[in-house]
């Protein structure tokens, strides 16, 4: 199974597990499958506790509830679907036929749940120190963010401030598709400015679809 983990398992079987979701493994239960949520639940502990580990170290005068807050930024569902789309772990999941055709490979709660997955199964499979490299790697950028209160960050009004510092221009976002059934949209919206493409993105509603794709703008012009 090729991926863009920057990790290679001894016993790929852990592998399987991390990126199999409960949807695939129950409509192919004659294959004795196992789902990731229990290398979830591993994953969550051992990413809780290297990135504590971490601020803590680093921060030795901040006290228990503004390590918590860095934590929690990190630590979150948009920072770990992230971190998740980095390594194209979507399209590697195992994905049952109604969560495939509903956009799940992009939806963020099963991402980010993955990229916990994945974590827990390096752990088991090479050690805490496997798993540190991992996280490291995977998030130097999110976890970066974090400790500089950059996370959750308006895209849309940087990159507004960013293309207007030289004067105004027209800046534009447009809906251009929308997939799925009404209680499980998603959007993907692109920007324009003066009527030039500079970003695209996706989101399960249309103002998170026009942060991606700020985002994407952003990311492009730096």
């Amino acid at each position: 199974m090729k991926t863009k983990i920057p990790y290679t398992f001894h016993d790929p079987n852990r592998l399987t597990e991390a990126l199999t979701h409960s949807s695939y493994a129950n409509e192919h239960r004659e294959m004795g499958l196992k789902c990731n949520e229990r290398l979830e639940f591993l994953g969550d502990s051992v990413l809780s506790i290297v990135i504590s580990d971490y601020i803590y170290r680093r921060f030795i005068d901040l006290d228990e509830g503004d390590l918590t807050k860095i934590r929690a930024s990190i630590v979150c569902e948009d920072s770990l679907a992230i971190a998740a789309k980095k390594i194209d772990l979507g399209s590697a999941l195992f994905l049952g036929k109604g969560e495939e055709l509903t956009g799940g490979r992009k939806r963020k709660s099963i991402m980010a749940d993955a990229f916990e997955a994945v974590i827990g199964a390096i752990y088991l499979d090479g050690g805490i120190d496997e798993a540190r490299i991992f996280i490291s790697e995977s998030l130097h950028a999110i976890i970066d963010a974090g400790i500089h209160g950059r996370l959750n960050r308006d895209y849309k009004t940087e990159f507004q401030e960013y293309v207007q510092r030289n004067g105004e221009v027209s800046i534009r976002y447009d809906i251009i598709d929308q997939t799925g059934p009404d209680h499980c949209k998603e959007f993907q919206a692109a920007v324009f400015v003066d009527d030039k493409l500079y970003g695209q993105g996706l989101g399960s509603s249309k103002k998170e679809a026009e942060q991606e794709a700020a985002q994407d703008a952003l990311e492009k012009l730096s």
